[in-house]
């Protein structure tokens, strides 16, 4: 059984940092590209980050690009998304996926399950 558990999300003030964390069960991670995806209430999904399967190349939206970083621990079957200088517009549910990364979105693979997602709120 196919499973994303996505992790540390919480309640930051602007300018805060936070790091998720996506671990996956039931496939073989290094065979994958992760990306990382938001929504927000009323919002439409908006890709955030991609990696490629061994983590050579990783991409950014230009609305996170030199403050995330995305990394991935094949051995630890995780990938996570360090996330600094948090705006509120930063704001919303993380979610991973694993597929195929278009620039820095990802074409994730149906695996007919998805995460929970976890909270971020970056207010003050």
């Amino acid at each position: 059984q196919v499973k994303f558990v996505e992790s540390g999300g919480g309640l930051v003030q602007p300018g805060g940092s936070l790091r998720l964390s996506c671990v996956v069960s039931g496939f073989r991670l290094e065979h994958y590209a992760i990306g990382w995806f938001r929504q927000a209430p009323g919002e439409e999904r908006e890709d955030v980050s991609c990696i490629s399967s061994v983590g050579v190349r990783a991409d950014y939206a230009d609305s996170v690009k030199g403050r995330f970083t995305i990394s991935r621990d094949n051995a630890k079957s995780t990938v996570y998304l360090q996330m600094t200088r948090l705006k509120p517009e930063d704001t919303g549910v993380y979610y991973c996926a694993a597929g195929l990364c278009r620039d820095f979105t990802i074409v994730p693979r149906d695996f007919g399950s998805w995460g929970q997602g976890t909270q971020v709120t970056v207010s003050s």
